[in-house]
């Protein structure tokens, strides 16, 4: 019987591993994590992720062959696959803060399977981390290797938030990227075999290690670019008198561009763009490109000037100023069906509403009041490191 094991029970782990459990009843799957709390609720009856249709699916297989643990080590140990789905979140201090993909997570989890291994692995990379990162890891495997085997392959992960299962039944392409060696390809074959119990053969692109952890990077900053895009054309169509959803719609009918990731926003949010664009950049910039660098900045330049020009249309429009006035905010996470509130835009626009004196009432329904105070009194890109490093209790915002 495969063992599979996924260290960290995140919007990542949790789902892909529940999907692979239930297309693969041969397979055992095992999802580890050191925070107790959160392994406890994937056990319980209220998972600590909400995304339609996962509790159908993990209550399917949960005790069959799916499995949550904080016995890390036991299972890594026992397992012929490990996916590594492990925070990398921005640097906040030191070389390439605000920029470059901060890798202790990752670094402790390849140290941590090179200490308990007693026999041949694969391991994947599931997490967007930057290019090369395999390297690294594929280092620290070996050198602590005790004459044990490991092959490293790159599965990045598309799923969006929100339609999750769906993109995990259903997925346009499953990208595993491997070493174009004997043993590389042979691995990459084993996972290719997991994938194939579900997904049509021609939707499995294998390719070598650095294409597949660019591709993950290429695919988050062409989608955001087309957010940017769309967003730039509405303040134009704002000073102009043209309706940007016409204008969106018009541009959607080319079949050409296609009408997905078009419509006007406040901006996008999510654990994912800014991130990976940020992380983009400063691989360009690494590797001498500075205009390349600065072409995928602007994405995140114009992301940033579409939140501040929302909240100053609002305070222009009661006479400049919200002082005391009550806004209502209808959602918080950053887009609809998930709870997930990191980097929403919502947070800017709070704040940007809050510094202006304004009593804001904000209602969601998938995000708690104490995760809204906690996402309002939090810096950026805080919210990527572990809790315990995080402000506690922070001050509640009493206009809020």
């Amino acid at each position: 019987m495969v063992k599979i094991c996924c260290i960290g029970a995140g919007y990542v782990g949790g789902p892909t591993m529940a999907v692979i459990a239930i297309k693969c009843p041969a397979i055992e799957v095992v999802v580890v994590d050191i925070s107790k709390p959160r392994i406890d609720a994937w056990n319980s009856d209220t998972l600590p992720i909400y995304e339609p249709g996962l509790d159908d699916v993990v209550k399917a297989c949960r005790g069959k062959n799916l499995f949550f643990s904080t016995d890390v080590e036991k299972h890594v140990a026992e397992a012929d696959i490990i996916f590594v789905s492990v925070n990398t979140p921005t640097k906040t201090r030191g070389l390439g803060a605000g920029k470059a993909a901060d890798l202790t997570y990752w670094e402790s989890a390849a140290r941590m399977i090179a200490d308990v291994s007693k026999s041949d692995k694969i391991v994947v990379e599931k997490s967007t981390v930057p290019v090369k990162t395999a390297e690294a890891i594929e280092k620290i495997l070996t050198h602590n290797s005790k004459g044990i085997n490991y092959q490293i392959l790159s599965n990045p992960e598309f799923l969006a938030e929100g339609t999750a299962i769906e993109d995990l039944f259903k997925p346009d392409r499953v990208l595993i990227g491997g070493r174009e060696t004997p043993g590389g390809q042979k691995a990459v074959q084993a996972l290719k075999e997991v994938y194939a119990h579900w997904v049509p053969e021609e939707n499995i692109i294998t390719t070598n290690l650095w294409s597949a952890e660019l591709s993950k990077l290429a695919a988050n900053a062409f989608l955001a670019q087309r957010i940017s895009s769309v967003n730039a054309m509405s303040a134009l169509c704002e000073a102009t008198g043209a309706n940007v959803s016409e204008v969106s719609y018009a541009i959607g009918k080319d079949s050409r561009i296609g009408p997905k990731f078009l419509n006007a926003s406040v901006g996008f949010g999510g654990s994912c763009f800014q991130k990976d664009i940020l992380n983009l950049v400063y691989i360009c910039e690494c590797n001498g490109l500075p205009e390349v660098a600065n072409y995928w900045k602007q994405v995140i330049k114009i992301n940033d000037y579409q939140k501040s020009r929302f909240v100053n249309r609002v305070v222009s429009s009661m006479f400049n100023t919200v002082s005391g006035k009550k806004i209502a905010v209808l959602g918080f996470a950053f887009k609809k069906d998930t709870g997930d509130t990191r980097e929403t835009p919502a947070i800017d626009v709070c704040k940007g509403l809050v510094g202006d004196k304004a009593q804001v009432s904000i209602y969601d329904p998938q995000v708690t009041e104490e995760q809204i105070q906690r996402d309002l009194a939090m810096n950026k890109f805080d919210w990527d490191h572990p809790m315990h490093l995080q402000p506690t209790s922070p001050t509640a915002v009493k206009q809020v």
